[in-house]
């Protein structure tokens, strides 16, 4: 399981491609393509630029929600929003060699998803985040701290990893709790350079 996972984003400045291209060159080994309101083709299209430089990176490439496409585009996996296709039946499309994660807020949805046979869990929001649609209640650090002690003693060994707004200066605190990783995207992307500041958090 890869500590750092980036969602890809876009901004005033960068394309789709641009986001994945500098969070690969800062280390990152874990892109998700997340379009939400693109078009199949569209996807299509930014994929085709980001796979190979996953590929070359020897990156993780999970493409979010479109369970098909992921099948079509011989993506490592898909992520499926609490709204998006059930992972059981992602999981008859794609078999057992692409990796299904899938999105949690609560302790519910956690353990949900483990019976359902998901690989990871990416669980937030950490904090309000703009990058995002229709947020779930924020969960912040005793939010984590109270999900990963409830997985403990109900026994689901899953990888949680930690999203949602989250900073450079939030990681220690936020890794301290218990999770796994932490996924990115505003943090990178908005910085000032965008490949350094993906060196830095990997380096902490």
């Amino acid at each position: 399981m890869k500590q750092i996972q980036f969602i890809t984003h876009q901004n005033h400045r960068y394309s789709y491609v641009d986001s994945a291209r500098m969070a690969l060159e800062g280390g990152c080994r874990w892109i998700q393509l997340r379009m939400k309101d693109a078009t199949d083709d569209e996807v299509r299209k930014a994929a085709s630029g980001i796979q190979p430089l996953c590929r070359e990176h020897e990156a993780v490439f999970i493409i979010d929600d479109r369970v098909e496409l992921a099948k079509e585009l011989k993506a490592d996996g898909v992520h499926l929003g609490r709204n998006d296709m059930p992972v059981c039946k992602a999981r008859r499309v794609l078999g057992e060699e692409f990796v299904i994660g899938g999105t949690a807020n609560t302790f519910d949805d956690v353990e949900r998803l483990w019976r359902e046979g998901a690989d990871y869990i990416g669980c937030g929001p950490f904090r309000f985040t703009t990058t995002k649609t229709n947020l779930s209640p924020v969960l912040g650090l005793d939010g984590y701290r109270n999900i990963i002690t409830r997985m403990a003693a109900s026994g689901i060994d899953i990888p949680v990893v930690a999203i949602g707004g989250i900073l450079y200066d939030d990681i220690p605190a936020i890794m301290a709790t218990g999770v796994h990783g932490i996924a990115l995207s505003g943090a990178v992307l908005n910085a000032l350079n965008p490949v350094e500041e993906m060196k830095r958090i990997i380096k902490l």
